[in-house]
């Protein structure tokens, strides 16, 4: 039995700012984790004497998991990118709990163009290097010599490989001593660095085709195919009379491709909570099919806003991770929502690592599985709306 101080954790988060009462995304029952870590914290924490932002100072935040650093410093009205629409989500109802209006926080996906100068940048490192190259690529012609910029993270989520990157991309940097197992690094322009040209999106072709794959930096597997999805592809299922096909955690989109190409006469439809991820999708699908096969794109969560029974298939690999933090939980709602979304006789199809135990869950929700295919690493499970 969980403890009564788990059962009421404190999800207020106190700083030089405020006290802020935040939440994660997605909701779960009796939630463990906090919507901020102690990066956060450090960071906000710092901002004081020569650091505080003035009133008039244009802010700009990177890679804000829940909300943490725009909620706090909500009073200089904070840009703030993301690559995640559960991470944007998060805060427009973080702001919402605290009083906040919603137009306090600008808003911009990974791919919008940024407007004018920042005077500040704060950044928490991402899981995916890549994204922060590409960030800092993209914030290169916005920021000045003057422009203070922090990078934040957990030293445990710090390779030396982030030191690297600022330094080519943006200047030279100092470290703060860790505290609560996090650290901050300090940089700003240094101009007599030439410019570097954005290596992303990255292609490949996909083997055993003619289709040239198109990869944003946040993409999963973005220089090759990866031994998972190519155990996946090979067992894909033809379906005659599938009207509606969904390629659900879709990354560059290339499961959902394949559908289509075995499954002619389908509507196509590509989800991810990713935006890059979904624009290499549907950049992957109009090069291959061209713009008339039916098909429609969404970054959203999961399955939520489709319709009940109006899905014949779902093809999913689900992540096992948000961010860095590792869990099934993300894979428990996905199985739970294709239930819902999918016709009687409809098949969920699903791919995991063996020791994930995806069986338990699907025989839970579906009432069954089967084995589709397995090998040493890797498992394709089926389950089928009976009633």
């Amino acid at each position: 039995m969980l403890s009564e101080d788990l059962l009421t954790m404190d999800n207020s988060l106190r700083v030089i700012q405020g006290e802020f009462e935040l939440n994660r995304l997605p909701k779960r029952p009796l939630e463990l984790l906090r919507a901020w870590d102690a990066a956060d914290e450090y960071l906000l924490n710092t901002l004081t004497d020569e650091l505080k932002p003035l009133n008039n100072t244009r802010l700009l935040i990177f890679n804000d998991s829940f909300g943490a650093l725009a909620v706090a410093l909500h009073e200089y009205r904070p840009h703030a990118v993301s690559d995640s629409y559960l991470s944007q989500q998060a805060t427009r109802l973080n702001l919402f709990a605290n009083g906040l209006p919603e137009d306090s926080v600008t808003l911009n996906n990974s791919l919008e163009s940024l407007q004018g100068l920042f005077d500040m940048v704060l950044i928490k490192a991402p899981k995916t290097l890549a994204l922060l190259e590409d960030q800092l690529l993209r914030l290169r012609r916005h920021i000045l010599p003057s422009t203070k910029i922090i990078l934040a993270g957990m030293v445990k989520s710090l390779p030396p490989s982030i030191w690297k990157l600022l330094e080519r991309y943006i200047g030279s940097t100092t470290t703060s001593l860790a505290r609560k197992k996090a650290r901050l690094v300090f940089t700003s322009l240094d101009s007599s660095l030439g410019a570097a040209v954005n290596p992303y999106p990255a292609y490949y072709k996909l083997e055993g085709s003619e289709y040239l794959i198109s990869n944003h930096a946040n993409v999963f597997s973005r220089d090759n195919l990866d031994i998972g999805t190519r155990f996946f592809l090979q067992h894909l299922p033809v379906r005659n009379g599938s009207s509606d096909i969904i390629d659900l955690g879709c990354g560059n989109g290339v499961v959902g491709l394949i559908a289509a190409e075995r499954n002619p006469l389908a509507t196509i439809h590509f989800v991810d909570e990713s935006f890059m991820a979904v624009a290499s999708a549907k950049e992957n699908f109009f090069r291959a099919f061209g713009e008339d096969r039916l098909v429609t794109f969404r970054v959203g969560d999961g399955l939520k806003g489709f319709e009940t029974a109006s899905a014949d298939l779902v093809l999913c690999n689900p992540p096992f991770h948000q961010q860095n933090v590792v869990g099934d939980h993300i894979a428990s709602s996905m199985i739970k929502e294709s239930r819902k979304v999918l016709r009687r006789g409809g098949e969920l199809w699903l791919i995991g690592n063996r020791h994930l135990n995806y069986h338990v869950n699907l025989n839970r929700v579906f009432g069954n599985q089967s084995i589709v295919a397995a090998n040493k690493k890797f498992v394709i499970l089926k389950a089928t709306v009976l009633s």
